[in-house]
């Protein structure tokens, strides 16, 4: 059997977005299918990747699984203990310990545009959240320039309509002119919770006539970040990442948010 690099395995499967379980046979006593370090990965659709053993037992860990990627209060962690005659139905006599581990797809998006100077900044301590980032911008070496990072997708272009409707947008593109059709698209076709746009206090007045021209509301934040800090493009990142966060608290003490409180990574 091929023996896989699980660290990379499970940031593989994290890239992609989607809701999963890796699960471990932690102990084993008198017989069981499988050694104890065994792992699989589940998602909604079953076994993705990796064993425990097969047959009933697998089948019933699967279920297990799933069942908890769809339990109404989040679990991160579950052990449990099964007799495999008794709890599984199998003519063997072990007794087996099996850890699951959730990995549920972010709750909270951002679509950043642009990838520029300060976008190198920004979007690697966004990155640091329990959320999931979608960079866009047409300049390809300008994407590529990024970190590679499991919770970051690059886009030279996308669909307006591709973005989940809850998406946080953040406007950091090479002008005025670019990130006002961003801007007036996102307006006139959903309701965000926050849409920032990366400028001065004279691009902001500008952005807020040119929107108000075309009968849409100037629901939008210009300039973004808090007031601290320099012109450096890490500062600057380090003002927006306080401000959004800031936005975050505002809208779960209202209770208009469902993203709940998000982990800044030990790292940071």
């Amino acid at each position: 059997m091929k023996h896989l690099d699980w660290p990379t395995e499970i940031a593989r499967f994290s890239s992609l977005g989607a809701p999963f379980v890796v699960v471990t046979l932690a102990s084993v006593k008198g017989s069981a299918p499988q050694v104890a370090g065994a792992k699989s990965i589940v998602s909604a659709r079953g076994l993705e990747s990796g064993t425990i053993g097969g047959g009933r037992f697998e089948a019933k860990a699967i279920a297990h699984a799933q069942s908890l990627l769809l339990a109404r209060e989040p679990v991160k962690c579950d052990l449990v203990s099964w007799n495999l005659v008794r709890d599984v139905g199998m003519t063997c006599g072990g007794l087996v310990s099996l850890m699951f581990e959730v990995y549920a797809a972010p709750a909270w998006k951002f679509a950043v545009y642009g990838a520029g100077h300060v976008a190198q900044e920004f979007v690697p301590l966004l990155c640091r959240l329990d959320c999931s980032v979608t960079v866009v911008d047409e300049r390809e070496e300008w994407l590529g320039r990024l970190p590679d990072l499991p919770n970051l997708v690059r886009r030279p272009a996308i669909e307006l309509s591709e973005i989940p409707a809850d998406t946080w947008f953040i406007l950091m593109t090479r002008g005025h002119d670019t990130d006002f059709g961003i801007l007036a698209e996102i307006l006139r076709t959903r309701r965000p919770p926050y849409i920032g746009v990366l400028g001065s206090d004279r691009k902001a007045a500008k952005l807020k006539r040119d929107v108000r021209v075309l009968g849409l509301p100037d629901t939008f934040e210009c300039p973004i970040g808090v007031r601290a800090g320099n012109n450096s493009p890490f500062e600057i990142s380090v003002s927006i990442l306080a401000q959004v966060l800031g936005r975050r608290d505002q809208m779960a003490e209202l209770g208009l948010s469902r993203i709940g409180t998000f982990a800044i990574a030990d790292t940071l």
